[in-house]
């Protein structure tokens, strides 16, 4: 059975932590990997970043969660690079992260776990 993780990307290191950190309140199961930032320092995010924080997971299928949209952009590059399984989530970065994960430790199906991220996405 494949296992599934989540992913977060945030221009921010302490906001993609903070996220690390709350989901492992609920879903110390999880794999969930994020980055935050170019560096320790600055802002931003990059392509060589996204790709490899979704390569560093140890799931086969990945849901991977974004803060704004040049991240987006990021994981969508990062995407077309791995081998791996990734679906991008456009719900608000804490909540979507946070509903996934817990979900997915308690054995929720996939399609169970899209229909509730259905119910918070973010409609431009």
């Amino acid at each position: 059975m494949e296992k599934t993780g989540i992913v977060v990307v945030s221009h921010v290191r302490e906001i993609a932590e903070g996220i690390q950190r709350l989901i492992q309140e609920v879903a110390a199961d999880v794999d969930v990997q994020v980055v935050g930032g170019v560096n320790t320092h600055e802002v931003g995010t990059s392509f060589d970043t996204a790709l490899a924080t979704i390569n560093n997971s140890s799931a086969d299928n990945i849901l991977a969660f974004y803060d704004l949209g040049s991240a987006k952009m990021n994981l969508e590059m990062a995407i077309e690079m791995s081998d791996k399984t990734v679906k991008i989530y456009d719900v608000p970065v804490v909540e979507g992260a946070y509903t996934a994960a817990a979900l997915l430790q308690t054995g929720v199906d996939l399609e169970n776990i899209e229909e509730q991220l259905r119910e918070i996405q973010i409609v431009k």
